[in-house]
């Protein structure tokens, strides 16, 4: 069992950065999701990291803008959001899963989420 908490959402200006973390507790050694949420949209691929952190991937839509990071001795995963727009706005999700992929299924374990919004 593995239980995630995610912090570091918020109110920023386009432009602007925020990070992100989840924290990790139970069995804690799984591949990483960051997935999210607008309303009445459907839950979308951010990006993912490997188990060793050895890979990453992430969503063309954040590309260049978006990265993944994870401290396996702190059992946290982090994303950092830079030049933030107000399309980024959503409830932001990790997730673990035994192995990594884009899809929502992928994952089995979920965080509660933290709202981040843009403003223009």
């Amino acid at each position: 069992q593995v239980q995630l908490v995610e912090s570091g959402g918020g109110l920023v200006q386009a432009g602007g950065s925020l990070r992100l973390s989840c924290a990790a507790s139970g069995q804690t050694l799984y591949a990483m999701g960051w997935f999210r949420q607008a309303p009445g949209k459907e839950r979308e691929f951010v990006g993912f990291i490997s188990r060793s952190g050895g890979r990453t991937d992430s969503a063309d839509s954040v590309k260049g803008r978006f990265t993944i990071s994870r401290d396996n001795a702190k059992n946290t995963v982090y994303l950092q959001m830079n030049t933030l727009k107000p399309e980024d706005t959503a409830v932001y999700y990790c997730a673990a899963g035994a192995v990594t992929g884009a899809r929502v299924r992928d994952y089995v374990y979920w965080g509660q989420g933290t709202q981040v919004t843009v403003s223009s």
